[in-house]
């Protein structure tokens, strides 16, 4: 029996990857446990129990005079057997949290066990990750069985086990992919500046290399898009944009909102506002299908990006210009410094208030005082305007929604008639036919012309169709 237990405990800690020593400890405190249930005593210190790691024979003592292990009975074996599973678990516990504490950050690949409503459940050998809905990309889906790459998040040691969290659609998720794919990435001689991300969509990310000769987005590219294509497979086809960082925000933003082409971006540091100036055919390349170029670019870059057309930008400029010009004291050296400081438009002045033009500029508080003054009413006539626009534009689009009735009721108003002398002409034809019928007669029905533009014709006793453009 000695030599089966260190068999035994053999088997356990290669098994629970649990230290011997820990184990031999386990039983030794566990057999304690029942010699203390059995004399019903509560002193820890009045049994000790010894394991010899050689031979495995195990030797007990009360106050130091010797026991028999079978005085513990058969209530105190039980307790010996409870004791050694709790021990044991919680060093599986501990052992587990150990192993994997040091993996947040990484990417594993695990087994999909179960499906928990929203909840997906990751066998990871010995272990069992959990990744709730939010931490899973949108639209994709997996079946029990399949096999999964993750990131670890999260590991806790809670009371009855370790909760280990995996994610797919966090950031780190794409550097880790990208640190794996890249060989550069992974030794630091590309460095991963910043990224974006809208899991399951796009992502942008900013390279930079160290070392001039590398170039950063052709080595994350790889010969013939290897690289960047294996990772688009892992995320099943998430779009990937891979830019160059550069120190200049103004190079940074145009970079950003490739593969738009930019005209021009001037910053506003006060309002931490960039205005991007495109032309009209890159607009909704800028800004991307619902918004989503614009908006990662501007997570990316760290500005509030604003995409304006050229006409747009030099409205808000000349604008800005006849507002500041109409102020006694305001000359174009003051409305070109204003301008020079990213403040395109009387609502951005509005908006920054009089702090900036008294510090950056030097003016008097009096003039600042007033220029704001100026340009925040002027705001509100520009508010006032733009309403005035987009509920005409909601107007249009109502009235484009009734065009097919409206163009049925201007065919009839042409053909001077109206439905109920229609209905009338097609009872006096339908009692012409009949009377033809009782003669033994085949009736004919003749076209009418409907007076419209194209002379077309509507058989009598036939409804006109209306047709949709």
């Amino acid at each position: 029996m000695s030599q089966e237990l260190i068999r035994i405990v053999d088997g356990i800690a290669r098994d629970k990857n649990i230290e011997r020593e820990q184990i031999y400890a386990d039983i030794e405190q566990a057999i304690a446990s029942g010699f203390r249930k059995h004399f019903d005593t509560e002193d820890t210190t009045e049994f000790q129990v010894a394991l010899d790691r050689t031979n495995g024979a195990i030797t007990a003592t009360r106050n130091g005079e010797p026991l028999d292990l079978k005085i513990v009975g058969r209530i105190g074996a039980q307790t010996v057997k409870q004791v050694i599973i709790q021990l044991l678990r919680a060093d599986e516990r501990g052992a587990i949290y150990e192993e994997f504490k040091d993996r947040v950050g990484t990417i594993v690949t695990g087994t999909v066990a179960r499906l928990e409503g929203n909840t997906m459940i990751i066998s990871l050998g010995r272990a069992e990750a959990i990744m709730p809905r939010s931490e899973q990309i949108p639209g994709e889906s997996h079946q029990p069985g399949e096999r999964i790459q993750a990131l670890i998040l999260e590991v806790r040691d809670a009371t009855s086990s370790v909760k280990i969290i995996a994610t797919r659609s966090h950031r780190e998720f794409i550097k880790k992919l990208f640190e794996r794919e890249v060989p550069e990435v992974g030794e630091r001689t590309i460095e991963i500046k910043e990224l974006a991300r809208e899991a399951g969509h796009r992502t942008k990310i900013a390279v930079s290399s160290i070392d001039s000769k590398i170039d950063a987005v052709g080595a994350c590219v790889g010969v013939r898009g290897s690289r960047i294509k294996n990772i688009v497979e892992e995320l099943n086809g998430e779009k990937i944009d891979i830019v160059r960082w550069n120190e200049s925000s103004q190079i940074f933003i145009s970079n950003a909102l490739k593969p738009a082409e930019v005209a021009e971006v001037a910053l506003c540091f006060e309002l931490g506002r960039a205005t991007v100036v495109v032309n009209e055919d890159q607009l909704s390349l800028a800004i991307g299908k619902r918004g989503q170029n614009v908006r990662l670019a501007a997570r990316l870059t760290g500005w509030d990006v604003d995409i304006l057309t050229p006409p747009e930008f030099q409205s808000g400029v000349q604008r800005l210009d006849a507002t500041l010009k109409a102020i006694e004291g305001v000359n174009q050296e003051i409305v070109d410094k204003i301008i020079a400081l990213g403040l395109i438009d009387v609502c951005d002045i509005e908006e920054v208030g009089a702090g900036p033009l008294v510090k950056e500029l030097q003016l008097e508080e009096t003039l600042a005082g007033t220029i704001v003054e100026r340009c925040t009413a002027e705001a509100k006539i520009v508010a006032t305007e733009k309403a005035a626009e987009k509920e005409a534009e909601a107007l249009a689009k109502a009235k484009d929604g009734n065009t097919d009735t409206s163009k049925f009721l201007a065919a009839l108003q042409g053909a001077g008639e109206s439905p109920e002398s229609d209905t009338a002409a097609q009872a006096d034809q339908d009692q012409a036919a009949a009377g033809a019928d009782e003669a033994g007669v085949e009736a004919t029905a003749q076209p009418t012309s409907t007076g419209d533009d194209q002379g077309s014709g509507v058989a009598a006793g036939n409804e006109p169709e209306a047709t949709s453009e």
